[in-house]
């Protein structure tokens, strides 16, 4: 029998990890998950918003009027005009961790960052950081690898105004060949631009600004054709909100808490979705369904609070808050506002009140008219789910509750959670055999799905494979619910792939708008190409990928052109959707207004749309010619 190894747990077996090895170590419990740049959520962008937020801060109390931002070639450079770190702090203020200005809430009173980690994880986390404050005509420069200090640089007299100017490189090891989008920026640099009214942010030269605060939010993420009533625009102490009702479906909220846009929602924005239904409730003395009052809102709250509880680091939805500033709760807050100025606007506006009015008894009419195919759909969806050969699920979902042990390690995975949806036996054996069944899931699909362009959401219950697919999500009742973080669309790149992508984003786009605007739907990417010789393969995306890689090789490697997902094997499929996986997102402009895109797309052939398709269309020949060259 072989002598059991016995493991010793005395003071040698005791580590402590100083905060730069902690932070990576295990980056996810500060910045999210990693990723390379595809999601909104990846840690990258977390890097350029710890930063800014400070920026921000500054603007808050009164400090500086905007803001610089410029990306190249993967680095990041940001200015403020703020008051900049005191000079005798500028290396203990971005590598000491629980160092800051915001712990008496006097200096800062109602900040995002509250916990001295932000900066700190940002220099950790980058392969150079440099930070520079200006401050009474003198400066001071540090610099960092890794979160090592390399050069204190001594103070030296300027002419430069006051304000911090921080430079980082994020540690290409740690994001693996990451990448910034941007519109996802442009996207973060608006939220800020709302809800902090006359700032100006400059990004790569570019000014953004807005002067109306969360009215410009609705107006440019709303086009005036869909807009059954002007938008109600709401101010007081600490919080703001504007709401109008469109014809989507579904309910589109932004709900932000000191500048920080909670993606995830939390005590804030639950609190909006229960005290507008009760003032509305109040203010008609009729008790409509909340389904039916909340149908097809679009709005937008923002709230400023002391010493925010948030769920996570990434701060990305509200925790309990027990009391507000002291006084009332949350909710009770939010209903005090919406009771007195929704209602008070209401009275003042009967023309918007009308409207509010036939929106509601639409929706409560279309509800009605669900509700007895909602049923029989439901009930073949309980009895498919049991035995749901299209769904091959995975352990670890969006929506669940994380455990009290290892809870940020389960959030970790839940951001990582995926589905594929794929078309085809083949392909769908190939992804189901090589995933991680701990994070990712298959739903396949039969054959080419209907065009539900210009459709009701009824098709949504009488098709089978729409109502199995929503269930699948768990997104009937609304996007809180929702089982995946990453939507992955995983067809073939020929025509009949193409044609299929598109009916299915037809189908989110038509239904469930909300997937696409919260950045959860992607294109799986995968190769064209595989290049081999005995000693090494390469899988190329394109065809500057595949001509370097003959080039690498050298000496007519042999050449395999993958003409579907089902050609590749399940050995192989492993690394594409694995910490390699390639994917891009479904992304909307924010001027893009989504009937409009569809009819577009997916409506009658007009003229406009013949052209498009012609100029645009690549058959199999030209890509034949192409890889022949």
């Amino acid at each position: 029998m072989a002598e059991e190894k016995v493991v010793q747990y005395d003071e040698d077996s005791i580590r402590s990890l100083d905060w730069k090895e902690h932070i990576r170590l295990r980056p996810g419990m500060y910045i999210g998950k990693l990723g390379d740049g595809s999601s909104m959520d990846d840690g990258i962008y977390v890097l350029l918003k710890e930063v800014v937020d400070n920026c921000i801060d500054e603007y808050t109390m009164g400090h500086g009027k905007q803001v610089e931002i410029t990306i190249a070639d993967g680095s990041v450079a940001i200015r403020d005009y703020g008051r900049g770190i005191p000079l005798g702090k500028v290396v203990d203020v971005v590598s000491k961790i629980n160092t800051g200005a915001k712990y008496d809430s006097k200096a800062f009173q109602k900040s995002v960052g509250l916990n001295g980690v932000g900066t700190k994880a940002v220099n950790a986390l980058s392969s150079y950081f440099k930070v520079t404050s200006y401050r009474e005509g003198k400066a001071k420069t540090a610099e960092f690898e890794k979160g090592n200090l390399i050069k204190e640089h001594k103070e030296i007299s300027t002419s430069e105004a006051n304000g911090t100017a921080v430079f980082f490189t994020p540690d290409n090891t740690v994001f693996k060949h990451y990448h910034f989008i941007g519109d996802y920026v442009i996207n973060q640099i608006w939220n800020y631009c709302y809800l902090n009214a006359g700032m100006a942010i400059y990004f790569n030269s570019k000014k953004y600004v807005s002067k109306n605060g969360l009215l410009d939010l609705l107006t440019n993420k709303t086009s005036p054709d869909e807009l059954r009533y002007p938008i109600i625009h709401l101010k007081g102490e600490d919080i703001e909100v504007a709401l109008s009702h469109t014809g989507d479906y579904g309910e589109e909220i932004y709900s932000f808490v000191n500048g920080q846009h909670t993606t995830q929602g939390g005590t804030h924005q639950q609190a909006f979705r229960e005290a507008y239904v009760k003032t509305v409730r109040d203010f008609y003395k009729k008790d409509y369904d909340a389904a039916d009052i909340r149908q097809s809102i679009c709005a937008a709250i923002s709230v400023r609070v002391q010493e925010p509880v948030f769920e996570s680091q990434t701060k990305t939805k509200l925790g309990s808050i027990t009391t507000y500033e002291n006084g009332p709760s949350m909710k009770s807050f939010v209903l005090d506002f919406l009771s007195q100025e929704l209602n008070n606007y209401l009275h003042k506006n009967t023309a918007v009140a009308e409207a509010l009015k036939k929106r509601i008894e639409q929706s409560e009419r279309e509800r009605k008219e669900l509700s007895g195919i909602r049923k029989l759909a439901n009930e073949r969806a309980k009895k498919a789910n049991v035995h749901n050969r299209k769904l091959r699920d995975c352990r670890v979902h969006l929506n669940e509750e994380p455990p009290a042990k290892n809870r940020e390690t389960f959030q970790e995975k839940q951001l990582e959670s995926t589905i594929f949806i794929t078309e085809g036996d083949s392909a769908s054996g190939s992804i189901t055999k090589s995933r991680n069944v701990e994070t990712q899931a298959v739903f396949s699909l039969r054959g080419k799905p209907l065009n539900s362009f210009g459709l009701t959401k009824k098709v949504v219950y009488e098709n089978e494979e729409f109502n199995l697919l929503q269930h699948a999500l768990n997104i009937e009742e609304g996007m809180d619910g929702l089982r995946f973080n990453n939507i992955v669309i995983a067809t073939d790149a020929d025509v009949d792939g193409m044609h299929i992508r598109l009916l299915i984003m037809t189908f989110f786009l038509q239904f469930f708008p909300d997937l696409v605007r919260n950045g959860h739907i992607y294109i799986l990417d995968t190769p064209l190409f595989r290049v081999r010789n005995k000693q090494k393969t390469i899988y190329c995306y394109n065809e500057e990928e595949k001509q370097k890689a003959v080039k690498e090789l050298g000496n007519k490697p042999e050449i395999t052109r993958f003409k579907g997902l089902g050609e590749i094997s399940p050995e192989e499929f492993g690394r594409f959707i694995g910490d390699d996986m390639r994917k891009e997102p479904v992304l909307l402009s924010k001027d893009a207004h989504i009937q409009k895109l569809l009819e577009y797309f997916m409506g009658k052939n007009t003229p406009a749309r013949q052209v498009f398709i012609i100029d645009n269309l690549r058959i199999e020949k030209d890509l034949a010619e192409d890889t022949a060259a």
